[in-house]
Parts: C-alpha cells; sequence; structure tokens
C-alpha cells in the first residue's frame, strides 16, 4: 500500500494549511499575475513540506516517495494549477538531481535554503529552438579555469522572476550532445544573468514565468551537480519525478471540477429539467471520474515502482501522456456543460480549462512521450525493440 496512517498528520496538516493560507488569496494572486513566492515558501519550508524525501542532514526529513507524492496529490486542493507548479518546481523539478548527486557545498549552499524555504528555486532547461528536444540546448558553459562562463538564454522558467537560483542545463564541451551537458547551480543575482520579461501567459497567470538571458556569466565550477557531462542524464532523471507529480497534482483538481460541474448542471435548467438529467451529460461525468481514478491507480504504480527503485521511464511516460490528455478531455468537457457561464473567467472550470492546457506541452510534449513509448515498444521507425523496464 502507498499510503499508511503514517500519511494521516502530514497530509491533514497540508490540507489545513491550503486551506488558511493559500486559497483565500489566489483570485488576488491570479490578478496580479504574481503570488509571493518567497512567503508562501517559507511557510512551507517552516512546516517541512518543501524537503519531505531530501537528505535529513541538508534539512530534509529524510522521507520515502510516498510523502512526495501525498504532497502533490493535496496540491491538487489548491483553486488554481499555478500555485502546484510553482511548488512542484521547487521539490520536485530544480533540486531533486541537486539532492542526489550534489556534492556536501553545492547541497548545503543551494539545497539547504531550498528546503528551508529561504531560497526560490527554478529549473533551467528549455530554450526557443529546445523545448521538449533538450538535447538541442545551446546554452555554453565554457571552462576557465576553476570556473565556467555561461551564455546563452533559457524560456518559459516557473518562477524565474523570483528565483534566487536555476538550476541550469548547459552545454559543457562539444561531444555528443546527450553526454555533453552538466547541470549547474547559477545564483541569479550573478552578473550577466538578466530577467528579460515576465511572459504573458494563457493559463497558470498566478504563476510568474520568464526569458533568461546569461552574458558571460562566471560561476565556480563547485557550483556544479554531480559530474561533468552527466547533466543529460540527470535531467532524464529529474524528468521521471516531475511526471509523476504532474500526475499526482491534477486528481484533485480534476475532482473538484467535476464535482463543481454536477453542482452547476444540477441547478441550471434548459428545456423544462435539469442539464444533468440530460444522459449524455450524466453519463460524460461517469466516464470522466473513471478515468481520474485510473490515473490515480496508474500514478500510485508508478510511484510504488520508484520507491522500489525500479525504472519507472515506462509507466512515468504513460502517466504524463494521460495527464496531458485527460486534462485537455475534461476541463472541455465540463466546460461545455456550463454554458456561456463556462466561457467567463470568473468560473472555476474556465480557469481549469486554461490551467491544464499546459499539461500536454510542459515538462515533455504528447508527441515526446508517444515517441519514448514507441521506441520502448519496438515500433518506432528505425528502432529495436528496447523493452518494457
Amino acid at each position: 500500500m502507498l499510503f499508511t496512517a503514517d500519511h494521516d498528520e502530514p497530509r491533514r496538516i497540508l490540507q489545513k494549511f491550503i486551506a488558511a493560507e493559500i486559497n483565500p488569496h489566489v483570485d488576488a494572486w491570479e490578478e496580479a499575475g504574481i503570488f509571493p513566492a518567497h512567503e508562501l515558501f517559507k511557510k512551507l519550508g517552516d512546516l517541512g513540506f518543501l524537503g519531505l524525501n531530501k537528505p535529513i542532514e541538508f534539512g530534509g526529513q529524510g522521507l520515502d516517495y510516498s510523502y512526495a507524492l501525498m504532497m502533490a496529490e493535496e496540491l491538487g486542493a489548491i483553486n488554481c494549477g499555478a500555485i502546484p507548479m510553482a511548488i512542484g518546481v521547487q521539490t520536485d523539478m530544480a533540486t531533486p538531481a541537486l539532492a542526489r548527486f550534489g556534492s556536501d557545498e553545492v547541497r548545503k549552499e543551494f539545497l539547504a535554503p531550498a528546503i528551508s524555504g529561504d531560497y526560490v528555486a527554478c529549473i533551467g532547461v528549455s530554450e526557443p529552438g529546445a523545448g521538449s528536444d533538450v538535447a538541442s540546448i545551446k546554452t555554453q558553459a565554457r571552462s576557465d579555469g576553476d570556473d565556467y562562463v555561461i551564455n546563452g538564454g533559457k524560456m518559459w522558467i516557473t518562477n524565474g522572476t523570483q528565483a534566487d537560483f536555476i538550476c541550469l542545463l548547459a552545454n559543457t564541451s562539444d561531444g555528443p550532445v546527450h553526454r555533453n551537458k552538466s547541470l549547474i547551480c547559477v545564483p541569479m543575482k550573478s552578473k550577466g544573468v538578466q530577467v528579460a520579461r515576465k511572459l504573458d501567459k494563457m493559463g497558470m497567470r498566478s504563476s510568474d514565468t520568464a526569458q533568461i538571458f546569461f552574458d558571460n556569466v562566471r560561476v565556480p565550477k563547485r557550483n556544479r551537480v554531480g559530474e561533468e557531462g552527466q547533466g543529460f542524464t540527470y535531467q532524464m532523471m529529474q524528468f521521471q519525478e516531475e511526471r509523476l507529480w504532474a500526475g499526482a497534482a491534477c486528481l484533485k483538481a480534476h475532482e473538484a471540477i467535476i464535482n463543481a460541474t454536477i453542482e452547476y448542471t444540477r441547478n441550471r435548467k434548459a428545456f423544462g429539467r435539469s442539464i444533468l438529467d440530460n444522459q449524455v451529460v450524466h453519463f460524460k461525468l461517469a466516464e470522466m471520474q473513471t478515468e481520474v481514478e485510473l490515473l490515480r491507480a496508474l500514478t500510485y504504480q508508478a510511484a510504488e515502482a520508484m520507491i522500489a527503485g525500479e525504472d519507472v521511464t515506462r509507466l512515468a511516460t504513460m502517466v504524463k501522456l494521460k495527464t496531458g490528455r485527460l486534462g485537455r478531455e475534461l476541463t472541455d468537457a465540463c466546460l461545455q456543460y456550463w454554458g456561456g457561464m463556462g466561457f467567463m473567467n470568473e468560473t472555476p472550470v474556465s480557469r481549469a480549462y486554461r490551467d491544464s492546457r499546459l499539461s500536454s506541452i510542459g515538462g515533455g510534449a504528447d508527441e515526446v512521450m508517444l515517441t519514448i513509448l514507441c521506441k520502448m515498444m519496438g515500433t518506432l521507425p528505425g528502432t529495436a525493440k528496447a523493452g518494457n523496464a
């Protein structure tokens, strides 16, 4: 069993925190297009939620991955997608490789304050010409004595305008594209780091997203995470956690939209009866609830495999693919049943529709997930079957 009685108390504390410290402010943060990351993360850090499965010696709780997944699932109760995503970047996207492969020195400097909430972190992988195609990134970190000198740019960086450091993927040699990259912790206050602009997004409005440029940014090589040239491999490992996080974080959000749609259609009348009384509506909502439970089961299965030390590439890829597809189908169906009100920004289904669209793009597009699965199945042209690991 993934969750036990030991998960009940941290779950209860997190639920209480979300109800008191986050949801009352979500509408204002959405309107402002930003939320106070340092203030909120510090509160979460004080409660121990930014390092549930991180090493104790750097301020973490030292628990297994099930606690991180529990947190991701509970974050789905937040009344938007942006705040859960921003928190997930801190816990499950920008810091897993740092926690696992970083030297004690670099973990003390960057991981410990990220766990305590004193630092806000962001992850720097995507570029204008290299989103899902990570191997094609162009940002360079040239060796110069004991330093790297970084030039290039990153795009669509969540937490980017407020972050204290970026876990940056950059080319550190001219070798093969899968073995020439390194992850480097770069302080955002470093000379030459420029937050070019805060991006205006369709959804995820309350999370700040930035375009960032690096102009001869000099950082010590001790800021590198793990071995030089292993950055691509480390990032692929981080993607597994990110993809499981995405699956878990949408579950309660989807259920909330289903329940809100049931309530709205029960009270909305057309042609002499409630919208909910139409078979096409209540059947579709039953199908959507079933799909949510199927995604939950797949996500839990993948998490259990990860805890057991298994390679979860196949399952995590399936989770990510299903998360993106279900987010689009479910919110689109529910919005339709709200009629004209579904098109209004004031309704929760409109926000869910806009926020969920990112799930099929961020962290690897649906088409990339399908390519990975086809390669593993041996059905991708020009590849042999790689097995079902």
